[in-house]
């Protein structure tokens, strides 16, 4: 058996690293014969780092050879099919689906938040993905959309991948990073045009975790480069002295939110890390799938700012940290116990798959 993967690979993006991760294990786990081809823009390191086979994802010919070559077409996992980040996008992701149809290929859009889509991204998706064999969602928001543009496809809410990811037993020393035993709180922040309506607001929730919670702030950019760039903007708004570190690891920085106190995010799977080892957050949702994790959680804590939205007060901003220091256990006991039904349904993803290879 061939699986052909199509995602948000090979770009350095912690968060989509660790849902190939997690998605190549699993497969490996149920599926110990399949032979797994993942379509990356890096293919030589992604076929050194997870032993693979990598083809890449630019060169069409070769994409249209793997499609030929697979039992098994996944579009997932992540957020591929939304029209937020350019038509190209969605067309790359929808065409992918479209001709492993045309391939007579089995085919399963995988663990995606769906949306948000203009009426050109819900044209393509109708048009593209139908005929597509099965469909697992992350969140109730993308079920209730998806059914509306494939009527004819099964659509069945689970849980990102990533809630199933696992670090070793073995505490791991951050102290090259700078934290060390004292506490610390993590934030994860992203461009977006909005942002800049929000930089006094995340600025005020940092320092008044250093100045009144004792607690050291570090930004961590999951996705590289660029949150490096904007997390040095909010740093500069900052009265007090929060730290960015380097650019590291998925196992460090999993590990690092692991350690965290309280973590403050805009970056879903930094929220999902967070989630998935009890450490209570201060969401900042700037696309509905951040949203729809905090609905799917049912978390108690509103959101720190929502992007598009007037910013908070400063005393609101610093009411909200307090509570979320506060009732710091809370939330952990709250995030705990939500969570182990949240990893069956991630675990359901992996069910389908073999539902639609006919697997036992």
């Amino acid at each position: 058996m061939r699986v052909l993967l199509s995602g948000y690979y090979g770009f350095n993006n912690l968060g989509d690293e660790a849902l190939l991760e997690v998605i190549v294990a699993q497969i490996r786990a149920r599926f110990p014969r399949a032979q797994i081809d993942v379509l990356s823009a890096t293919p030589l390191e992604t076929s050194q780092r997870l032993h693979v086979e990598a083809t890449p994802r630019w060169n069409m010919r070769s994409v249209r050879d793997a499609i030929g070559r697979a039992d098994v077409v996944l579009s997932g996992g992540g957020g591929l099919l939304q029209s937020a980040t350019s038509v190209r996008s969605i067309v790359y992701y929808a065409g992918i689906l479209r001709e492993a149809i045309k391939a007579r290929r089995k085919t399963m859009i995988f663990a995606q938040s769906i949306g948000p889509l203009d009426p050109l991204g819900r044209f393509v998706v109708k048009v593209f993905c139908r005929g597509v064999s099965r469909a697992t969602v992350r969140d109730a928001r993308s079920r209730t959309l998806l059914h509306s543009l494939l009527p004819g496809t099964p659509v069945e809410q689970t849980a990102d991948p990533v809630f199933l990811y696992d670090l070793p037993a073995d505490e791991v020393d951050l102290t090259r990073e700078g934290l060390g035993p004292e506490p610390y709180a993590i934030v994860s922040v992203r461009k977006i045009n909005a942002l800049k309506d929000g930089i006094a607001t995340i600025a005020r929730a940092v320092d008044r975790l250093a100045q009144m919670h004792q607690v050291r702030v570090a930004f961590l950019p999951i996705g590289g480069a660029g949150d490096a760039e904007v997390s040095t903007t909010i740093i500069r708004a900052c009265a007090s002295a929060p730290m960015l570190l380097p650019e590291c690891t998925l196992e460090r920085a999993a590990s690092i939110v692991r350690g965290a106190r309280v973590v403050v995010g805009m970056r879903l799977h930094a929220l999902i890390f967070a989630a998935r080892f009890g450490v209570p957050f201060a969401a900042i949702p700037y696309d509905p799938k951040v949203a729809a994790l905090c609905e799917d959680l049912a978390y108690p804590l509103e959101p720190l700012w929502v992007p598009g939205r007037p910013a908070p007060s400063p005393a609101q901003t610093v009411a909200l940290v307090d509570r979320l220091m506060s009732e710091r256990g809370a939330l952990s006991a709250h995030l705990n116990e939500r969570v182990s039904g949240v990893r069956a349904a991630a675990a359901r993803n992996f069910d389908v798959l073999g539902e639609l290879l006919g697997e036992p």
